[in-house]
């Protein structure tokens, strides 16, 4: 099989991290309140918002044969997404209680002790295609729940740094401060990850937590300092922001009709990531050579997809949109 042949069959993206269940509130029949399962976990989110655009993406994680977790593998392959970097394990599903406020944002109470996802070992990894080793050229996203959880996050701090200036990296700290014991710590890990990674997206609500009383531009400038070659900031109904080497770009957000917000931030992420893909760009050469049109380009497909998911409950990005390549 020639090297071009073979890439064809190689996920373009592998996300590493967490896949869990969010308990959505709704109404039984007699009008009860009442919860329903539905896929979540942000790494799961971002793999599946990158299958339904076209991408061939993998997510590396544990997930369980309880019921939850065939939802969750179903849900990846309605997505289009592969289920070859997925370890099987008999370890209970990670549960996510939702509530929701007035204004469509979640709320969540996270049920993690012993679950599958968190659970991932380094040595779970042997059991990969390849022994563990990523497919040549593939980029790799993580984030979120795998900063916070062990052994789930020193698992993907030790891939993370093994990967690094191997292949375009990707990172969401997607932050669940409820799960974070100790601030120091994870403020800790979470520069190194950044000055590791090319490219970092975070959410104003994130960056309130981390750096609170900074302004964002203080923050990416920091960020970009100290190594990565992108950062994207979402700003909900206000739109995004992003800095990079040669420019800095802000797109408002398209008007919508919100349901909630669940996922919309990831499928931001897999529109970024999508985009780089579809213009040649999913590379740490790719994402330094970025300038003011092809960072619009790129802030506007992505705010697009968040905006969409968000007229519908849950996280439930859209299938496959074309994607304006400059010229």
């Amino acid at each position: 099989m020639s090297a071009r042949s073979e890439a064809a069959h190689q996920p373009a993206v592998v996300v590493a991290g967490d896949a869990l269940v969010d308990l959505t509130p709704t109404r039984a029949a007699d009008g009860a309140a009442a919860f329903q399962p539905c896929p979540g976990g942000s790494c799961l989110n971002v793999t599946a918002g990158l299958g339904r655009l076209g991408i061939p993406t993998a997510l590396l994680a544990r997930i369980s044969d309880d019921h939850f977790g065939d939802l969750l593998r179903a849900h990846l392959e309605t997505s289009g997404t592969w289920l070859t970097h997925v370890l099987p394990t008999s370890d209970p599903t990670t549960l996510a209680a939702v509530r929701l406020h007035d204004d469509g944002s979640a709320a969540y109470s996270f049920h993690v002790n012993g679950a599958a996802d968190r659970g991932l070992r380094p040595e779970h990894l042997a059991a990969l295609p390849g022994g563990g080793t990523l497919p040549p050229g593939a980029a790799l996203h993580l984030g979120s729940l795998g900063l916070v959880l062990e052994p789930l996050a020193s698992t993907l701090d030790g891939l993370l740094r093994r990967e690094a200036g191997q292949r375009l990296v990707s990172l969401d700290p997607n932050v669940r401060p409820g799960l974070v014991t100790d601030s120091a710590a994870y403020l800790r890990r979470l520069a190194d990850w950044v000055a590791l990674s090319d490219v970092v997206k975070a959410s104003d609500e994130d960056l309130a937590w981390l750096h609170p009383d900074e302004p964002y531009e203080v923050v990416a400038d920091r960020w970009l300092s100290s190594g990565a070659g992108l950062v994207l900031i979402t700003l909900g109904s206000r739109g995004a922001w992003a800095a990079g080497r040669h420019a800095r770009v802000h797109v408002p957000a398209p008007a919508v009709e919100v349901v909630d917000t669940v996922g919309a931030g990831d499928a931001f992420t897999a529109g970024a990531l999508a985009h780089l893909h579809r213009t040649g760009r999913l590379s740490r050469d790719g994402v330094d050579d970025l300038r003011v049109g092809d960072l619009t380009l790129l802030l506007s497909y992505a705010v697009e997809i968040a905006a969409d998911t968000c007229t519908r409950a849950g996280a439930q990005p859209p299938y496959h949109r074309g994607v304006r390549i400059p010229s």
